[in-house]
């Protein structure tokens, strides 16, 4: 080692410390190889003692660039597939079309003919079959109809006979009347009370606990009155099914049946409008021994 020219040894130094060069001789080959070794990382710095460095650009290597990932090739997979299957579709399609041209193409003309007389006679049928069967069908549905309009209307007609005769509780908006006293009131004053009611439109009547209809009677028994069979005494309730304003009138009118219970009898009358009667008690069946309904065929 020699001592370089031109540099001297800082102030307090010793001159042994002093920077030196080391001259290697190296082969053309040789160099070639460092330089490949040692692309993008820099030379041990001699004068610091730091380690080589890696530049930033230089990046390692990972698994995703060395082959194509599992999703990769799933994606490509169903991509083949569907090209497969429209391929197969399209040239199925293609050869039926082929098919059905070259039957109707080998066919003369008066097959032809032949076959669009049958396609249309076909027709036809099917035609007349669809007009028949409409028929059929408007048909049932208007005796459908029918005998729902009947069963409706005989249902109506069992309705208002079975009110009208007792078979049937009734309900609806009428009058209470109601009669207390301590003198006994006959029979033909009370039957004319029912009367009353009836002119002024009533259509369903209970007297007490009997249903009143057009075969009732009443009598004059020691304990009260007897309607169609069954005692009863004061106090007399009336429950009637009609117009409030004209029961009401009928009862409480001068001169009326009202008037004559309050003078002759010295008895207490209330009549009480209600927007809803319920008549509950039924009169039994009449059987009867002589009369017959009259029939159309008749």
């Amino acid at each position: 080692m020699s001592q370089q020219p031109g540099h001297s040894a800082p102030h307090g130094q010793h001159s042994s410390h002093r920077r030196v060069r080391t001259v290697r001789t190296v082969r053309p080959g040789q160099a070639r190889e460092q330089d490949d070794r040692h692309d993008g990382i820099d030379t041990d710095n001699l004068e610091t003692g730091s380690f080589p460095a890696i530049r930033a650009d230089q990046k390692p290597q990972t698994g995703t660039k060395r082959g194509l990932s599992r999703a990769g090739l799933s994606e490509i997979f169903s991509g083949v597939l569907i090209a497969l299957l429209c391929a197969g579709l399209g040239f199925g399609f293609v050869v039926q079309q082929r098919s059905v041209q070259s039957n109707y193409s080998a066919l003369s003309e008066n097959e032809l003919v032949r076959l669009l007389d049958e396609t249309n006679r076909q027709i036809t049928q099917l035609e007349s079959q669809r007009t028949t069967l409409s028929r059929q069908l408007t048909s049932i549905q208007k005796s459908a109809d029918k005998q729902r309009q009947i069963q409706r209307v005989a249902k109506k007609n069992e309705e208002a006979s079975g009110i009208l005769s007792g078979r049937l509780p009734a309900q609806g908006k009428g009058v209470r009347v109601t009669i207390t006293g301590k003198k006994h009131i006959n029979a033909a004053t009370l039957f004319n009370l029912i009367e009353e009611l009836r002119n002024a439109g009533a259509e369903v009547i209970q007297f007490n606990s009997v249903r009143v209809v057009t075969s009732t009677y009443i009598v004059d028994i020691p304990t009260g009155v007897s309607c169609d069979g069954t005692a009863l005494k004061q106090p007399y309730t009336f429950l009637a099914i009609g117009d409030p304003d004209a029961l009401a009138n009928a009862i409480s009118i001068a001169g009326g049946v009202g008037s004559t219970l309050r003078v002759q009898y010295d008895a207490k009358v209330s009549v009480q409008k209600k927007d809803k009667i319920v008549i509950s008690a039924t009169a039994p069946v009449h059987a009867y021994s002589y009369a017959t309904p009259v029939r159309e065929d008749q």
